[in-house]
């Protein structure tokens, strides 16, 4: 696992960003995108305030938040994650260009890392570094209050 010096930082804005979430009535996940030290963009989850959306993942918040001048630098971006990245997360931020991907805790019900080995040569295998757990002691918790929420939702509601 390839860990930078501004790694600790960041998580731990991720994690003051989920815990910020939760106190607003959103589900505690927390993102940073950042470039070294420099914090781009930040946010929490936003699933439920102000009102229901299932796209509200606190990673596309954070994407949403990138100024568009920044985007040319992309490639430079890390993204820290209190929970790994779901499929739509990962997209996003493959498509966005965001080549390094930092998660406090592993999520083996929606985690995205598995998809990483099957993407279309298009998107040149392996250019997306996937790197956690980092702080499970920590975000644990916050996945397993995320979870215990989730399930109540529609978009986590199984039949």
């Amino acid at each position: 696992m390839e860990l930078r010096p501004a790694d600790s930082v960041h998580i731990d804005r991720a994690i003051a960003e989920a815990l910020a979430a939760e106190a607003a009535g959103n589900l505690p996940v927390g993102a940073v995108l950042a470039i070294g030290e420099e914090v781009v963009a930040a946010a929490g989850n936003a699933l439920l305030v102000p009102a229901y959306d299932p796209g509200r993942h606190a990673e596309i918040e954070a994407i949403r938040r990138v100024p568009r001048e920044r985007w040319p630098e992309a490639a430079a971006m890390t993204c820290y994650t209190t929970l790994e990245p779901c499929v739509m997360c990962m997209g996003a931020l493959l498509l966005h260009g965001v080549r390094r991907v930092v998660f406090g805790a592993v999520d083996p019900t929606g985690g995205a890392g598995p998809v990483l080995e099957h993407l279309p040569a298009y998107y040149e295998r392996g250019v997306m570094s996937w790197v956690g757990p980092v702080a499970a002691a920590r975000c644990d918790p916050l996945h397993a209050r995320v979870h215990a929420r989730f399930v109540g939702l529609p978009c986590g509601a199984r039949e």
